[in-house]
């Protein structure tokens, strides 16, 4: 006899009372819907991401224990998030999220060489006598290739950790350095490969680790004496990513412990993937022979990405998420941040937890306050592609006529209004200016200022255009 939905829920629910606040069980437990059970999966429908990545991160194992004490071992949790569409007359809809499972990266036990001596077992590595042990890959899921959008900025590194992930240790991208500055996607792109090479090869141990926690577990082995049994776990692994390896800098035992595992695993032809903010010949306080064994493979940066790339990564994000927001919204988020693909899907998830939380519907508006609030100085200073956006939008116009050579009267003017809005909203040069108008000189930037100037004190209908741009383009 099959189970009903309700009653299931209402049965967890009694349980999840007990083991949470009263508070967080109204906040986080209550909204919830039971929807159907279908083959040991009961579904339940939230409200938003947001509240289902919140769910996920703080209550995902009470969820887990009290799902299997209804159904069986074999129950299971999945999600149906709703999101109001803010476009007219579209109805919500739903998209299924199954809890995060990370059965897919573990690793298969490995074997480990023989102690000296017998020694209580402290994980991860001190390991008495012929032992199998779990390495946990610590491998995030969720950061794989299928969610990494591919652009001009990032071409070389991605196509080269692809190569690397089909054939570890077989290509001449070994060490394969991913270097960026913050927020670029280095980490994302470690994850990936590490991921691919367990989707293809499971029998293989992948590690993926922090230079810190490579720099604590080594000090603790210091202290304890095992630095053997330190370096002998770490020579196990088929691949080794290490992030941040920058901050090897100035830790001259660390760097020489981490040189020797390096030396053993590139020998034995075992993959090595690193990620740094600059590349080798820019890093200070380390070794010589480090650096020189960090150049043999391939060196690839990640670049700040483009608008379009911008655009697509909020728009993957979106899709994957299972919500849609207005396009002035989206490209108003990809205009602003500018540097940083953490930062700019942060804000995405920011916008989304205001407007779900305060029952707001998500507006070009409320997109304006919270950016305002997200990056410093947004209030002061818009990019000069905004401008030229707002601009040529309001005229509507082509971006590309505006950037064009053309001595059109209408165009010349559009372009002249944005070179004035772009002086006096963005801290860029006029040389800088030009050259996003299609190659002027600053000269011709100051002549623009002052004939816009001119043309407001004199034309009402002009005056008229400049005081909507301005309410446009103002964040406040």
């Amino acid at each position: 006899m099959s189970k009903d939905h309700n009653q299931v829920w209402k049965n967890c629910l009694e349980v999840i009372k007990d083991n949470v606040s009263h508070q967080a069980f109204k906040t986080w437990f209550e909204p919830i819907q039971p929807i159907k059970i279908e083959n040991e999966v009961l579904t339940i429908q939230v409200p938003s991401q947001f509240f289902y990545e919140w769910l996920e991160e703080h209550y995902v194992t009470l969820l887990r224990k009290t799902i299997k004490r209804e159904l069986g071992a074999n129950g299971r949790l999945e999600y149906s998030i709703i999101m109001e569409n803010n476009v007219t007359n579209s109805n919500p809809y739903t998209v299924k999220v199954p809890t995060t499972n990370r059965t897919a990266v573990k690793n298969k036990a490995v074997q480990v060489p023989m102690s000296a001596h017998e020694t209580p077992i402290k994980n991860p590595f001190i390991i008495p006598g012929l032992k199998k042990v779990n390495v946990d890959s610590n491998l995030n899921p969720n950061y794989s290739f299928e969610h990494f959008i591919e652009g001009d900025c990032n071409r070389l590194a991605r196509s080269a950790g692809f190569a690397v992930a089909n054939k570890p240790g077989g290509t001449a991208f070994n060490p394969l350095l991913i270097y960026g500055g913050v927020g670029l996607g280095k980490t994302h792109l470690a994850h990936a490969i590490g991921i691919e090479i367990k989707n293809k090869s499971p029998e293989k141990t992948v590690l993926y680790v922090s230079s810190e926690k490579f720099t604590h577990q080594f000090i603790d082995a210091v202290k304890n004496n095992d630095v053997n049994d330190f370096s002998h776990f770490y020579q196990m692994m088929d691949v080794l990513i290490i992030d941040d390896v920058q901050f090897f800098a100035g830790k001259e035992k660390t760097q020489d412990v981490f040189f020797h595992i390096f030396n053993h695993l590139h020998q034995t032809g075992k993959q090595i993937v690193l990620t740094s903010d600059k590349p080798p010949v820019e890093m200070q306080g380390m070794e010589q022979r480090l650096l020189s064994r960090f150049k043999w493979g391939l060196s690839a940066d990640l670049q700040v990405p483009s608008l379009e790339t911008r655009i697509a990564i909020l728009e993957k994000k979106m899709y994957a998420d299972g919500i849609e927001l207005p396009r002035e919204v989206v490209e108003y988020l990809a205009y602003s941040i500018t540097t940083n693909i953490r930062e700019l899907e942060g804000a995405l998830i920011s916008l989304i937890a205001q407007s779900s939380l305060n029952k707001k519907s998500i507006t070009l508006d409320l997109a304006k306050k919270m950016i305002d609030k997200f990056v410093k100085n947004t209030a002061r200073e818009v990019s000069i592609d905004y401008i030229q956006k707002v601009v040529c939008d309001y005229f509507d116009l082509p971006i590309e006529l505006l950037k064009s050579k053309t001595r059109k009267r209408e165009i010349v003017q559009a372009r002249q209004i944005a070179m004035y809005f772009a002086k006096k909203m963005t801290k860029s040069s006029l040389a800088n200016i030009g050259l996003h108008c299609g190659g002027k000189d600053h000269a011709t930037v100051l002549h623009a200022c002052r004939t816009v100037n001119n043309l407001a004190e004199t034309d009402k209908h002009f005056r008229k255009y400049l005081e909507d741009l301005e309410k446009k383009l103002s964040i406040q």
